[in-house]
């Protein structure tokens, strides 16, 4: 019995499959205009945008932006107005608003928002007011904010949030004072700080956060200043991505890369149950940019090669 042709082209599949046109489309506008505000992915799938600036008043107002309608809607709002916060969802679906600013003043006030009730209610003070730092949730549910302005001095000192008590505790300090620096979780639990500023002068150090002993070791420098607006981002190979900011003097497009020496297992083609098959998705869409046509093609190599030694 002669092996089908169909078969002997790597045992090819041809599945078809809906592709979206990549670019942005217009969908609903806030209800009203917002700079230096926060925006939090719900559990639900909404998304909580909180205070800022409209260039006329610093704002408490909050509203949920509905994807599956696009629209929004005004929420609870906060019970003090801010700006330059941050905003941390927590394992129980709640999110915590910490600091920022309100026009005269730096906070050192939290509230908790409950999606569930659209309600803020008050939960504990932290130590120092900030603006300008960090907040990162742990693995342990506790959130860690570090850093940032006091009444215009930078700060070293971090702080702990526990959503069990509603209360803040102190923990140890960075290597130095920073702000406008940026944070990111590690996948074995460490917070990585990386870059940001003291005073007038940027900074290109790093910084790890140990949750089990609550310090504080340097690690290895970035190679370029970054003073200001970068991000950073854990990569699902354990690396993490500092991406852009400034340098004091000029905007950047360079990007690095931080390793932590931390191996993540390989989910690509040889995983599951597929007998090791690689997946490849060829887009084909329409120049009039709407969405087109694509085809999944499954190869099927290893099977092929079983099927072809057992004919011979």
């Amino acid at each position: 019995m002669r092996i089908p042709a169909i078969l002997i082209f790597l045992g090819l599949c041809i599945v078809p499959t809906c592709v979206l046109a990549a670019g942005w489309d217009n969908t609903g506008s806030m209800t009203v205009g917002r700079q230096g505000h926060t925006s939090t992915l719900l559990s639900n799938g909404k998304v909580l945008v909180a205070g800022g600036w409209n260039n006329r008043s610093f704002l408490s107002s909050a509203e949920l932006y509905d994807p599956a309608t696009g629209t929004w809607s005004t929420t609870g709002m906060m019970s003090t107005s801010r700006q330059y916060h941050t905003a941390t969802r927590l394992q129980n679906n709640k999110v915590l608003v910490a600091g920022g600013f309100t026009g005269s003043v730096n906070l050192a006030s939290a509230e908790l928002y409950d999606p569930s009730t659209g309600v803020w209610s008050t939960t504990g003070t932290m130590a120092n007011e900030r603006i300008f730092f960090t907040a990162t949730l742990l693995s342990n549910d506790k959130v860690l904010v570090a850093g940032g302005q006091a009444s215009g001095q930078y700060l070293s000192s971090a702080e702990l949030y526990d959503p069990t008590t509603g209360t803040w505790w102190a923990t140890g300090p960075m290597a130095i004072l920073r702000g406008f620096h940026t944070a990111t979780l590690l996948p074995n639990g460490e917070v990585l700080v990386a870059g940001g500023r003291i005073e007038a002068t940027g900074v290109s150090s790093a910084e790890l956060y140990d949750p089990a002993m609550g310090t504080w070791t340097t690690t290895g420098a970035m190679a370029t200043v970054r003073a200001s607006y970068h991000t950073l981002t854990t990569l699902s190979n354990g690396k993490a991505l500092v991406a852009g900011g400034t340098d004091d003097s000029d905007t950047l497009s360079s990007v690095e890369l931080f390793d932590s020496g931390i191996t993540l297992p390989d989910n690509g083609g040889g995983g599951g149950g597929g007998g090791g098959g690689c997946t490849i998705t060829i887009p084909r869409v329409r120049s009039n940019g709407t969405s087109g046509i694509a085809y999944v093609l499954i190869l099927a190599i290893p099977a092929f090669v079983l099927l072809f030694r057992k004919r011979r």
